[in-house]
């Protein structure tokens, strides 16, 4: 391997490093902001063969399927998750729903937080119905 492909390889693993720890931070935030909202985190990045969600919050009988997105503008948050991240949001949130217990008299929705540099995080909710 010729030592640009390597530097190459290493600047890559870099910078999918940074993302992902900016990604953790971002979670970190948005469910901070959740919680002085009142909700209660019942799961952080919940993952089934489907899809991931990034925060499942609850309030009472309100599940928030959430979505945490850091972008620079709220309207690039919303932009950055399209069709394709929503189904596989909408699978993690059925595969969830189905093992609670309550899951009867729930009501869920999706929203979507966005992280944005230097300021508090942008909460939408009910950003989209599911299909």
């Amino acid at each position: 391997m010729s030592g640009q492909k390597r530097r190459d390889r290493v600047q890559q693993k870099a910078e999918r490093r940074s993302r992902f720890r900016r990604g953790h931070v971002a979670e970190f935030r948005a469910a901070f902001a959740l919680l002085l909202k009142g909700f209660r985190i019942s799961a952080r990045r919940y993952k089934v063969k489907g899809g991931e969600i990034d925060l499942i919050a609850r309030k009472g009988d309100l599940v928030a399927f959430v979505e945490v997105k850091a972008r620079r503008s709220v309207e690039a948050a919303m932009e950055a998750v399209g069709p394709q991240t929503q189904r596989r949001i909408e699978n993690a949130a059925d595969h969830w729903l189905r093992r609670q217990p309550d899951h009867a008299r729930l009501t869920s929705r999706f929203d979507i937080v966005a992280v944005l540099p230097r300021r508090w995080p942008v909460h939408i909710p009910n950003a989209w119905a599911a299909r």
